[in-house]
Protein backbone atom coordinates (compact mmCIF):
# COMPACT_ATOMS: atom_id res chain seq x y z
CA UNK A 1 0.00 0.00 0.00
CA UNK A 2 0.97 3.35 -1.07
CA UNK A 3 1.64 6.12 1.91
CA UNK A 4 1.95 9.62 2.25
CA UNK A 5 5.54 9.01 3.61
CA UNK A 6 6.55 6.58 0.89
CA UNK A 7 5.70 9.40 -1.32
CA UNK A 8 8.22 12.06 0.25
CA UNK A 9 10.85 9.44 0.28
CA UNK A 10 10.65 9.13 -3.77
CA UNK A 11 10.05 13.06 -4.01
CA UNK A 12 13.13 13.40 -1.65
CA UNK A 13 10.76 16.08 0.55
CA UNK A 14 9.29 16.03 4.03
CA UNK A 15 6.02 14.34 4.37
CA UNK A 16 5.07 18.17 4.91
CA UNK A 17 5.50 19.09 2.06
CA UNK A 18 3.86 16.65 0.21
CA UNK A 19 0.56 17.46 2.68
CA UNK A 20 0.78 20.73 1.09
CA UNK A 21 1.36 19.96 -2.64
CA UNK A 22 -2.06 18.00 -1.93
CA UNK A 23 -3.76 20.09 0.20
CA UNK A 24 -2.36 23.86 -0.18
CA UNK A 25 -0.26 23.98 -3.67
CA UNK A 26 0.06 27.28 -3.63
CA UNK A 27 2.49 27.28 -0.72
CA UNK A 28 4.99 25.08 -2.74
CA UNK A 29 7.60 26.41 -5.44
CA UNK A 30 6.61 24.64 -8.54
CA UNK A 31 9.95 22.72 -8.70
CA UNK A 32 9.02 20.90 -5.24
CA UNK A 33 5.49 20.80 -7.15
CA UNK A 34 6.42 18.89 -9.90
CA UNK A 35 8.84 16.24 -7.96
CA UNK A 36 5.91 15.38 -5.57
CA UNK A 37 3.14 15.22 -7.84
CA UNK A 38 5.52 12.83 -10.22
CA UNK A 39 6.06 10.38 -7.32
CA UNK A 40 2.38 10.44 -6.53
CA UNK A 41 1.45 9.50 -10.02
CA UNK A 42 4.55 7.03 -10.72
CA UNK A 43 3.72 5.04 -6.90
CA UNK A 44 -0.45 5.69 -7.59
CA UNK A 45 -0.97 7.55 -4.18
CA UNK A 46 -4.58 8.13 -3.18
CA UNK A 47 -5.07 10.89 -0.22
CA UNK A 48 -7.42 8.67 2.78
CA UNK A 49 -10.45 10.82 2.45
CA UNK A 50 -11.25 9.95 5.76
CA UNK A 51 -8.07 11.03 6.92
CA UNK A 52 -7.90 14.44 4.86
CA UNK A 53 -11.70 15.09 6.36
CA UNK A 54 -10.00 14.89 9.64
CA UNK A 55 -7.53 17.57 9.32
CA UNK A 56 -10.08 19.73 7.35
CA UNK A 57 -12.59 19.66 8.95
CA UNK A 58 -14.48 18.70 5.66
CA UNK A 59 -16.47 15.67 4.33
CA UNK A 60 -15.86 17.20 0.41
CA UNK A 61 -19.55 16.23 0.13
CA UNK A 62 -22.32 18.27 -0.62
CA UNK A 63 -26.24 17.09 -0.73
CA UNK A 64 -28.46 17.88 -3.61
CA UNK A 65 -31.93 17.86 -2.37
CA UNK A 66 -34.37 17.40 -5.03
CA UNK A 67 -38.47 17.54 -5.44
CA UNK A 68 -38.54 14.48 -8.21
CA UNK A 69 -35.71 12.32 -9.71
CA UNK A 70 -38.16 11.42 -12.48
CA UNK A 71 -38.39 15.02 -13.66
CA UNK A 72 -35.85 16.36 -16.68
CA UNK A 73 -35.13 19.11 -14.86
CA UNK A 74 -34.02 18.03 -11.65
CA UNK A 75 -32.42 15.10 -13.58
CA UNK A 76 -30.20 17.63 -15.81
CA UNK A 77 -29.57 20.08 -12.95
CA UNK A 78 -28.02 17.20 -10.75
CA UNK A 79 -26.03 16.23 -13.59
CA UNK A 80 -24.79 19.63 -13.87
CA UNK A 81 -24.33 20.15 -10.06
CA UNK A 82 -22.26 17.21 -10.33
CA UNK A 83 -19.83 17.82 -12.63
CA UNK A 84 -19.22 21.40 -11.29
CA UNK A 85 -18.57 19.76 -7.71
CA UNK A 86 -16.25 17.63 -8.96
CA UNK A 87 -14.19 19.82 -10.62
CA UNK A 88 -13.78 20.92 -6.68
CA UNK A 89 -12.84 17.52 -5.77
CA UNK A 90 -15.95 17.19 -4.18
CA UNK A 91 -18.42 14.39 -4.05
CA UNK A 92 -22.60 14.95 -4.59
CA UNK A 93 -25.43 13.22 -2.52
CA UNK A 94 -29.05 12.95 -3.91
CA UNK A 95 -31.64 13.17 -1.88
CA UNK A 96 -34.80 12.79 -3.33
CA UNK A 97 -37.82 14.47 -1.75
CA UNK A 98 -40.57 12.35 -3.72
CA UNK A 99 -42.98 15.71 -3.47
CA UNK A 100 -45.03 14.34 -6.89
CA UNK A 101 -45.79 11.11 -4.35
CA UNK A 102 -46.84 13.00 -1.29
CA UNK A 103 -44.23 11.82 1.24
CA UNK A 104 -42.18 14.95 1.05
CA UNK A 105 -42.72 15.93 4.41
CA UNK A 106 -41.61 12.88 5.94
CA UNK A 107 -38.90 13.07 3.80
CA UNK A 108 -37.94 16.00 4.23
CA UNK A 109 -37.35 16.17 8.37
CA UNK A 110 -35.45 13.10 7.77
CA UNK A 111 -32.78 13.99 5.24
CA UNK A 112 -32.22 17.47 7.16
CA UNK A 113 -31.36 15.85 10.51
CA UNK A 114 -28.42 13.97 7.85
CA UNK A 115 -27.83 17.12 7.16
CA UNK A 116 -27.58 18.80 10.27
CA UNK A 117 -25.59 16.55 11.79
CA UNK A 118 -22.58 17.93 9.73
CA UNK A 119 -22.38 14.72 7.37
CA UNK A 120 -22.23 16.83 4.53
CA UNK A 121 -20.20 20.50 3.73
CA UNK A 122 -23.21 22.10 1.92
CA UNK A 123 -26.19 21.61 0.27
CA UNK A 124 -28.18 22.77 -3.14
CA UNK A 125 -31.54 22.46 -3.04
CA UNK A 126 -34.09 22.62 -5.67
CA UNK A 127 -37.41 24.82 -5.53
CA UNK A 128 -40.18 22.10 -4.69
CA UNK A 129 -37.92 20.08 -2.72
CA UNK A 130 -38.80 21.70 0.32
CA UNK A 131 -42.43 22.57 -0.22
CA UNK A 132 -44.21 24.05 2.21
CA UNK A 133 -41.11 23.72 4.77
CA UNK A 134 -38.72 26.46 3.14
CA UNK A 135 -38.89 28.14 7.35
CA UNK A 136 -36.50 25.07 8.06
CA UNK A 137 -33.74 26.91 6.22
CA UNK A 138 -33.61 29.62 9.17
CA UNK A 139 -32.02 26.54 11.27
CA UNK A 140 -29.66 25.03 8.66
CA UNK A 141 -25.97 25.83 10.48
CA UNK A 142 -24.19 25.31 6.91
CA UNK A 143 -23.67 26.75 3.59
CA UNK A 144 -26.69 26.34 1.02
CA UNK A 145 -27.91 27.45 -2.08
CA UNK A 146 -32.05 27.67 -3.57
CA UNK A 147 -32.64 27.05 -7.37
CA UNK A 148 -35.72 28.63 -7.44
CA UNK A 149 -38.11 31.47 -5.75
CA UNK A 150 -37.11 32.09 -1.79
CA UNK A 151 -39.03 35.03 -0.36
CA UNK A 152 -37.49 34.53 3.03
CA UNK A 153 -34.24 35.47 1.47
CA UNK A 154 -32.79 33.10 4.65
CA UNK A 155 -29.65 31.50 1.86
CA UNK A 156 -28.27 32.35 -1.38
CA UNK A 157 -30.45 31.84 -4.01
CA UNK A 158 -30.98 31.72 -7.74
CA UNK A 159 -34.37 31.89 -9.58
CA UNK A 160 -35.70 32.14 -13.42
CA UNK A 161 -37.72 35.19 -14.00
CA UNK A 162 -40.93 33.25 -14.46
CA UNK A 163 -42.88 36.78 -14.64
CA UNK A 164 -40.42 38.00 -17.87
CA UNK A 165 -40.36 34.50 -19.76
CA UNK A 166 -44.47 34.45 -19.51
CA UNK A 167 -44.61 38.28 -20.59
CA UNK A 168 -42.42 37.47 -23.85
CA UNK A 169 -44.44 34.18 -24.30
CA UNK A 170 -47.65 36.30 -24.05
CA UNK A 171 -46.26 39.06 -26.18
CA UNK A 172 -44.79 36.75 -28.73
CA UNK A 173 -48.20 34.91 -29.49
CA UNK A 174 -50.20 38.29 -29.49
CA UNK A 175 -47.98 39.41 -32.13
CA UNK A 176 -48.57 36.30 -34.39
CA UNK A 177 -52.27 36.66 -34.58
CA UNK A 178 -53.79 34.76 -31.73
CA UNK A 179 -56.45 35.94 -29.92
CA UNK A 180 -57.53 33.07 -28.16
CA UNK A 181 -54.57 31.69 -26.03
CA UNK A 182 -55.52 28.92 -23.49
CA UNK A 183 -52.76 28.93 -20.58
CA UNK A 184 -52.18 25.59 -18.81
CA UNK A 185 -50.74 26.70 -15.47
CA UNK A 186 -49.12 24.78 -12.88
CA UNK A 187 -50.66 24.22 -9.52
CA UNK A 188 -52.14 27.90 -7.68
CA UNK A 189 -49.88 27.16 -4.16
CA UNK A 190 -46.41 27.90 -6.17
CA UNK A 191 -45.66 31.01 -6.58
CA UNK A 192 -43.22 30.97 -9.72
CA UNK A 193 -46.41 29.03 -11.27
CA UNK A 194 -49.18 31.79 -10.55
CA UNK A 195 -45.96 34.54 -12.04
CA UNK A 196 -45.61 32.76 -15.32
CA UNK A 197 -49.30 32.81 -15.51
CA UNK A 198 -49.10 36.88 -14.32
CA UNK A 199 -46.49 37.13 -17.25
CA UNK A 200 -48.05 35.93 -19.71
CA UNK A 201 -51.62 37.09 -19.53
CA UNK A 202 -49.80 40.67 -19.23
CA UNK A 203 -47.89 40.20 -22.09
CA UNK A 204 -51.28 39.30 -24.11
CA UNK A 205 -52.91 42.05 -22.91
CA UNK A 206 -50.27 44.63 -23.45
CA UNK A 207 -50.93 43.69 -27.15
CA UNK A 208 -54.29 43.61 -27.43
CA UNK A 209 -55.57 40.35 -26.49
CA UNK A 210 -57.70 39.63 -23.56
CA UNK A 211 -57.32 36.83 -21.21
CA UNK A 212 -60.66 35.47 -20.47
CA UNK A 213 -60.89 32.73 -17.58
CA UNK A 214 -62.71 30.50 -19.78
CA UNK A 215 -59.47 29.99 -21.45
CA UNK A 216 -57.38 29.34 -18.06
CA UNK A 217 -56.40 25.45 -16.93
CA UNK A 218 -54.52 24.60 -13.74
CA UNK A 219 -52.54 21.60 -14.15
CA UNK A 220 -49.98 19.53 -11.68
CA UNK A 221 -46.78 19.79 -13.48
CA UNK A 222 -47.13 16.32 -14.87
CA UNK A 223 -48.04 14.82 -17.94
CA UNK A 224 -51.33 13.59 -17.28
CA UNK A 225 -52.48 16.99 -16.49
CA UNK A 226 -51.47 18.30 -19.88
CA UNK A 227 -53.15 15.42 -21.22
CA UNK A 228 -56.61 16.67 -19.30
CA UNK A 229 -55.96 20.15 -21.25
CA UNK A 230 -56.30 19.26 -24.52
CA UNK A 231 -59.31 17.17 -23.66
CA UNK A 232 -60.51 20.27 -22.16
CA UNK A 233 -59.91 22.48 -24.91
CA UNK A 234 -60.96 20.28 -27.62
CA UNK A 235 -64.20 19.68 -25.82
CA UNK A 236 -64.93 22.99 -26.39
CA UNK A 237 -67.40 24.38 -29.56
CA UNK A 238 -65.50 24.69 -32.34
CA UNK A 239 -66.13 28.55 -32.03
CA UNK A 240 -64.34 28.92 -29.27
CA UNK A 241 -61.33 26.80 -29.07
CA UNK A 242 -58.34 28.86 -28.79
CA UNK A 243 -56.03 29.09 -31.99
CA UNK A 244 -52.48 28.38 -29.23
CA UNK A 245 -51.95 26.65 -25.91
CA UNK A 246 -49.39 27.51 -24.13
CA UNK A 247 -47.99 24.96 -21.20
CA UNK A 248 -46.00 26.40 -18.50
CA UNK A 249 -43.74 23.26 -18.37
CA UNK A 250 -42.23 20.61 -20.18
CA UNK A 251 -44.30 17.54 -18.88
CA UNK A 252 -47.66 18.85 -18.75
CA UNK A 253 -46.71 19.97 -22.69
CA UNK A 254 -45.41 16.14 -23.42
CA UNK A 255 -48.95 15.01 -22.16
CA UNK A 256 -50.51 17.53 -24.27
CA UNK A 257 -48.83 17.45 -27.45
CA UNK A 258 -49.47 13.31 -27.15
CA UNK A 259 -53.06 14.07 -26.34
CA UNK A 260 -52.81 16.21 -29.91
CA UNK A 261 -51.31 13.36 -32.09
CA UNK A 262 -53.69 10.64 -30.28
CA UNK A 263 -56.49 12.97 -31.76
CA UNK A 264 -55.32 13.77 -34.92
CA UNK A 265 -54.74 16.98 -34.21
CA UNK A 266 -52.12 19.13 -36.04
CA UNK A 267 -49.24 21.49 -34.55
CA UNK A 268 -49.13 23.65 -35.61
CA UNK A 269 -51.50 24.18 -38.14
CA UNK A 270 -54.52 23.15 -36.51
CA UNK A 271 -53.28 24.39 -32.96
CA UNK A 272 -50.20 26.34 -32.06
CA UNK A 273 -48.16 25.05 -28.92
CA UNK A 274 -45.75 27.07 -26.77
CA UNK A 275 -43.83 26.05 -24.06
CA UNK A 276 -41.98 27.51 -20.67
CA UNK A 277 -39.21 26.00 -20.08
CA UNK A 278 -35.62 25.22 -21.65
CA UNK A 279 -34.83 21.72 -21.41
CA UNK A 280 -32.27 19.92 -23.60
CA UNK A 281 -34.64 17.02 -24.82
CA UNK A 282 -36.65 19.98 -26.08
CA UNK A 283 -34.19 19.54 -28.98
CA UNK A 284 -35.25 15.76 -30.02
CA UNK A 285 -39.10 16.78 -30.12
CA UNK A 286 -40.87 17.77 -33.45
CA UNK A 287 -42.35 20.05 -34.37
CA UNK A 288 -39.69 22.12 -32.58
CA UNK A 289 -41.35 23.70 -29.71
CA UNK A 290 -41.22 27.57 -29.25
CA UNK A 291 -40.82 28.02 -26.11
CA UNK A 292 -39.13 30.75 -23.78
CA UNK A 293 -37.05 29.75 -20.18
CA UNK A 294 -33.17 29.95 -19.45
CA UNK A 295 -31.15 27.09 -19.35
CA UNK A 296 -31.07 24.78 -16.25
CA UNK A 297 -27.12 24.81 -16.18
CA UNK A 298 -26.88 27.85 -16.20
CA UNK A 299 -29.03 27.97 -13.17
CA UNK A 300 -27.01 25.16 -11.37
CA UNK A 301 -24.24 26.89 -12.36
CA UNK A 302 -24.44 30.01 -10.43
CA UNK A 303 -25.74 27.89 -7.34
CA UNK A 304 -22.70 25.95 -7.28
CA UNK A 305 -20.33 28.98 -7.60
CA UNK A 306 -22.15 30.76 -4.59
CA UNK A 307 -22.12 27.32 -2.42
CA UNK A 308 -18.21 27.11 -3.18
CA UNK A 309 -17.53 30.65 -2.37
CA UNK A 310 -19.24 30.09 1.33
CA UNK A 311 -17.48 26.55 1.77
CA UNK A 312 -13.70 27.77 1.11
CA UNK A 313 -14.75 31.07 3.04
CA UNK A 314 -14.21 33.29 0.38
CA UNK A 315 -17.71 34.58 0.66
CA UNK A 316 -19.10 35.23 4.78
CA UNK A 317 -21.25 37.96 3.60
CA UNK A 318 -25.66 38.10 3.89
CA UNK A 319 -27.86 35.96 1.53
CA UNK A 320 -27.53 36.53 -2.07
CA UNK A 321 -30.28 36.89 -4.21
CA UNK A 322 -29.72 36.13 -8.49
CA UNK A 323 -32.60 36.60 -11.26
CA UNK A 324 -31.75 34.45 -14.82
CA UNK A 325 -33.24 36.35 -17.18
CA UNK A 326 -35.50 33.87 -19.63
CA UNK A 327 -34.44 34.03 -23.62
CA UNK A 328 -37.64 33.58 -26.07
CA UNK A 329 -37.22 30.78 -28.87
CA UNK A 330 -39.42 30.93 -31.96
CA UNK A 331 -39.64 27.78 -33.57
CA UNK A 332 -42.00 25.51 -35.40
CA UNK A 333 -44.74 24.76 -32.82
CA UNK A 334 -46.16 28.34 -32.36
Amino acid sequence: MTTILKVAQRAGVSRTTVSHVLNHADRVSKPLRERVEAAIAELGYVPNPQAKSLRTGRTNVVATLIPDIRNPFYTHLVKTAQLALEEAGIDTLILNTDVPGGHSTEHVRDYLRQISHKRVDGVIIGDFALHGMHDALADLDMPAAFIGHLPSKAVDSVEIDDFGGGYQMGAYLAAKGHKRVALVTGPSAFKEAMSRAAGFEQGLRDNGVETPVDLRFEGSYLPPSGQAAVEWVLAKPAGERPSAIFFSNYLMASGGLAELYDRGVAVPSDIAVAVFGDDPQFEYVRPRLTRVGAPISTLAERAIAMLLERIERKYDGPPRSETVPCVLHALDSA
